[in-house]
C-alpha cells in the first residue's frame, strides 16, 4: 500500500478538549508583507530603477516577459527579505506579494505566455542566473551586461541624492574584510592572515552610507587600488559640494605614501590613518609607557597617555609626518598604538583625535557585518569573479533599501537604530492574506503583529514627502 505523501490535514496534540488540525488551504498567503515598505522606499528614491539603468538589454523583446528592471528588483528585494540563494526564487516566483513589491502589473501570473508559467508572476532561478552570468560572459544566452563604472558612480550619486543640505564635512571610512570561498571560484587565493581561501572585498562608507564596494582577490595588499576609489569618490562629492571638507579614515593597512601624498596635495582633504607599531616608535614613547605602567599599578585598571611625534619611515614615506602615539598599559601589559595624520596638532589635540575620531571608525565593522551576515554579500559562489562582483553589488543595493527604510521610514521610532536583520524579523516578516481583484490588491496583515505602530509610522514617514 502506497503512503499518501500529501495529507489533506494534519492533527497535532490536543489543546484541552479541542483538537488541533492544520492544512494548506489558507489561500494566497505571504510571510513577507513588510516588503510593501521596501516598495515605498523604491517608489520614493528609485534605488532599483537607477540600478537597472546600468544594464543593457540585448534580448529579443518579442520573448521578454521580465524586464531587466523586474529581474534586478526581484533579486535585490529577495536579498533584503532574507532569500540569499537563486534557488529560493523557484518558490518565490509564486508569491503575489513579492510580485507586488517588484511592481508586476499581473501579480498572479495569469497572463504568462507559457502554460507552465501561469500562476507564477516572477522569474525563476535560471532566468536570474543568466542575469548574473551576463556580467562575466556574453553569448546567445547571456544578453544583459552591466556597466560596472555606472554602478560604482551610482552608489555615490544615491548618497548625494539623499542629502537635502550641503554638508560641511564628511569622513570616508575604508576597510577590507574576508569573504571565504569554498569552491574553485576565479581569483580565489589562500590568505595567510585569515587562514582561508577567500576574496578580500574593499568597502568605503560615510557613516552608515555605502559609497563603494570592490571585490578584490586576496593575493594583493588591502591598499592596492584604494587610491583610485578615494579619488573617484572625492571627485564626485566635490562636483556636488565644492566646499565640503573630507577626511579619509582607515586602519594601518592603508598607511601608504601614495594615499597620504594625494590627500596632502588635495585642498580640503585630510587623513587619519592607523600606523603599525615598530621598535623605533615604541622607543620614542618609552617614558610615557613607563608612566602609564606606574599609574596602572596604582589604580588597578588600564591607563593611557598621549604624545605627538614627528616621524618618517626609512624608505616607504617620502616625508616626515605627524604621528599620534597612545602609550597604554592594560592588565595584560604594554599596548602602544599609533596613527598618522595630516591634521595640525594646534587644532586637533592628540587625545581627542585618537579617541573621538580614529576609534569611531570601529562602527564601520557593524556596517560590514550587516552586509555579510544580514544581506549575504559573501554569497560569492559563482565561477567567475565578475559575476561575484555583481552579487556583491546586488547585496549593496539591498543594503541601501534597508538603510533608507531605517534612516527615513523608521526615523523617530523605537527601531530607528535597529540593524537590518532586526528590521527584517520584526517589520518585514509579517504574515498576510492576499486578495487580488480587478481594482485592488488587498493585503490583510496579521492582527497580532506586535509592531503595527512602527509599521504605521514607517508608512507615514515614507509617504509624507519629507525626511
Amino acid at each position: 500500500m502506497r503512503t499518501e505523501c500529501k495529507a489533506k490535514s494534519y492533527r497535532f496534540q490536543a489543546l484541552g478538549k479541542r483538537q488541533v488540525v492544520a492544512d494548506f488551504k489558507g489561500g494566497r498567503l505571504t510571510s513577507d508583507a513588510g516588503a510593501l515598505l521596501l516598495r515605498s522606499v523604491e517608489e520614493r528614491f528609485g534605488v532599483i530603477e537607477q540600478l537597472s539603468r546600468c544594464f543593457e538589454d540585448k534580448r529579443d523583446p518579442r520573448w521578454v516577459e521580465h524586464t531587466v528592471r523586474d529581474l534586478v528588483a526581484q533579486r535585490v528585494m529577495g536579498l533584503a527579505l532574507g532569500y540569499e540563494d537563486l534557488n529560493d526564487h523557484d518558490e518565490l516566483r509564486e508569491d503575489p506579494l513579492l510580485a507586488v513589491a517588484v511592481g508586476k502589473r499581473d501579480p498572479l501570473g495569469a497572463e504568462r505566455l507559457a502554460e507552465g508559467d501561469q500562476g507564477k508572476a516572477l522569474a525563476g532561478k535560471s532566468t536570474l542566473n543568466r542575469l548574473e552570468l551576463s556580467a562575466a560572459e556574453s553569448d546567445q544566452y547571456k544578453k544583459t551586461p552591466v556597466d560596472g563604472e555606472k554602478v560604482g558612480r551610482l552608489l555615490v550619486d544615491l548618497f548625494i541624492q539623499t542629502r537635502e543640505e550641503s554638508p560641511q564635512q564628511l569622513i570616508l571610512d575604508i576597510d577590507t574584510t574576508c569573504d571565504v570561498v569554498h569552491g574553485k571560484q576565479e581569483g580565489r587565493f589562500f590568505q595567510g592572515f585569515y587562514d582561508e581561501y577567500c576574496y578580500q572585498p574593499r568597502y568605503v562608507f560615510c557613516g552608515p552610507w555605502l559609497l563603494s564596494c570592490t571585490l578584490k582577490t586576496a593575493e594583493v595588499e588591502a591598499a592596492a587600488g584604494a587610491i583610485e576609489d578615494v579619488q573617484s569618490i572625492v571627485r564626485r562629492l566635490r562636483e556636488a559640494w565644492p566646499e565640503v571638507r573630507i577626511w579619509v579614515r582607515a586602519d594601518s593597512s592603508f598607511a601608504r605614501d601614495e594615499i597620504m601624498n594625494w590627500c596632502e596635495q588635495e585642498p580640503g582633504v585630510d587623513y587619519v590613518v592607523g600606523f603599525a607599531r615598530n621598535s623605533k616608535l615604541t622607543g620614542m614613547i618609552s617614558e610615557e609607557l613607563e608612566e602609564a605602567r606606574r599609574l596602572r599599578d596604582q589604580s588597578g585598571h588600564s591607563e593611557r597617555l598621549y604624545r605627538d611625534l614627528r616621524y618618517r619611515t626609512r624608505e616607504s614615506w617620502s616625508r616626515e609626518r605627524r604621528v599620534v602615539a597612545k602609550a597604554e598599559y592594560t592588565r595584560e601589559g604594554s599596548n602602544p598604538r599609533f596613527l598618522v595624520t595630516s591634521l595640525a596638532k594646534e587644532d586637533f589635540p592628540a587625545e581627542w583625535l585618537y579617541e573621538q575620531i580614529y576609534c569611531a571608525r570601529g562602527d564601520m565593522e557593524n556596517r560590514i557585518k550587516e552586509q555579510q551576515m544580514g544581506l549575504f554579500s559573501d554569497r560569492t559562489s559563482t565561477r567567475r569573479i565578475k559575476s561575484n562582483q555583481l552579487r556583491l553589488w546586488f547585496s549593496s543595493f539591498a543594503y541601501w533599501l534597508v538603510l533608507l527604510l531605517r534612516e527615513v521610514g523608521l526615523k523617530g521610532t523605537r527601531m530607528a537604530r535597529a540593524q537590518c536583520w532586526t528590521i527584517r524579523t520584526k517589520l518585514l516578516k509579517i504574515g498576510a492574506q492576499i486578495r487580488v481583484s480587478v481594482r485592488r490588491v488587498w493585503v490583510s496583515m496579521a492582527s497580532a503583529c506586535p509592531y503595527q505602530d512602527v509599521f504605521a509610522l514607517a508608512w507615514r514617514n515614507l509617504n509624507s514627502g519629507g525626511t
